[in-house]
């Protein structure tokens, strides 16, 4: 490889990066799921929304383009590569968004908060990494491979670009430039969005560094002798992965998921750090306790079920337009919804 450095030590340099950039979203730019469903909810408010929209697009542009280019093999794709299955999609989503309403935040978001020093934050993600391996290889696998295996349905095509050109003709990476354009121009086309140049600004970066992500590890799953899987960032198994790390230093090692779990907090910490945000925190009301654990529990098992969070299937399976993207997501968006109904007025 490039100036000697090994393929684990470019493959974690691409995963922290791409990382710290994310925190410094999440604290300086306020990028954040739950936020932007709530602002969009309850104030009335799409701007976080939209910057979540202008990610997608603004990371879908980059990566198609760079398979154009042949920068980025897009059919080695993490979840082109993957089975869909509908039903696991909906229910963990739904699972998912439930739980993300309990914590108050999602994965990405208690990472970034552990940054600026919220410990609260440390419990949710401990919690949801024990979860999601629970589901992932521990007690709960077998279950949640037969229920995958037996909803799965036969398809030919894993991503809506492929879809089109096989119902059209028009080229893969041509139909992914457009869709993923057409995604930039509608989150651009609120006037009272474009002017906020901060929301623009790290709605797009944010893009960036999901796009980096994939770049980054198919250059050196091409050009490297080890065998690499093509990614970019999530953080539901990446949170066990991190656990195991710190442990045993193994469990994968020093890998993509890993580096990017500590980018996101490194970021987080200097974005607080700027804004002069950063303070200790603590839950005192054993109740908020309680309720987020239950959270974290439902994400960690939901996420694996879906076969991403927010950030794995909103964001970077968004924008390679994998099949099961914006089903999970809408899912996640649900549930989402139903868990601040009963938090803030109740179900009835």
């Amino acid at each position: 490889m490039p100036g000697g450095f090994s393929e684990p030590f470019l493959i974690g340099m691409i995963g922290l990066c791409g990382g710290i950039l994310l925190g410094l979203a999440a604290r300086l730019g306020r990028f954040c799921t739950l936020g932007a469903i709530e602002d969009y909810l309850y104030q009335h408010n799409d701007t976080r929304l939209r910057m979540w929209g202008l990610a997608i697009g603004m990371a879908g542009l980059s990566v198609f383009a760079a398979a154009g280019l042949g920068a980025f093999d897009i059919a080695r794709n993490a979840y082109w590569i993957t089975p869909w299955s509908p039903f696991a999609s909906i229910l963990g989503g739904l699972v998912f968004g439930y739980g993300m309403s309990l914590t108050g935040t999602c994965g990405f978001g208690a990472l970034a908060r552990l940054g600026g020093g919220d410990l609260r934050s440390f419990v949710i993600v401990l919690v949801m990494g024990i979860a999601a391996y629970v589901m992932m290889s521990g007690p709960l696998a077998r279950l949640r491979i037969m229920v995958t295996e037996a909803t799965t349905p036969a398809l030919d095509t894993q991503g809506y670009a492929q879809m089109i050109e096989r119902l059209t003709g028009l080229p893969m990476i041509a139909a992914g430039m457009v869709i993923s354009g057409g995604i930039v121009l509608a989150m651009l086309g609120a006037r009272g969005f474009r002017s906020d140049q901060r929301a623009v600004i790290w709605g797009a970066l944010v893009g960036v560094a999901i796009a980096s992500g994939w770049i980054g590890t198919s250059w050196v799953a091409t050009y490297g002798f080890m065998l690499q899987p093509v990614q970019s960032h999530t953080f539901a198994s990446p949170l066990g992965e991190t656990i195991l790390f710190l442990m045993t230093a193994s469990g994968g090692g020093f890998g993509f998921g890993v580096a990017s779990v500590f980018g996101v907090i490194l970021g987080a910490f200097l974005g607080s750090v700027i804004k002069g945000h950063f303070r200790w925190e603590a839950c005192e009301d054993p109740r908020e306790l309680r309720r987020q654990i239950l959270g974290a529990v439902c994400m960690g098992f939901g996420a694996v079920l879906a076969f991403g969070c927010t950030v794995g299937q909103g964001i970077s399976a968004f924008s390679v337009l994998s099949i099961g993207a914006p089903v999970t997501f809408a899912a996640i968006f649900a549930g989402a919804a139903l868990g601040l109904r009963q938090l803030i007025t109740g179900l009835a």
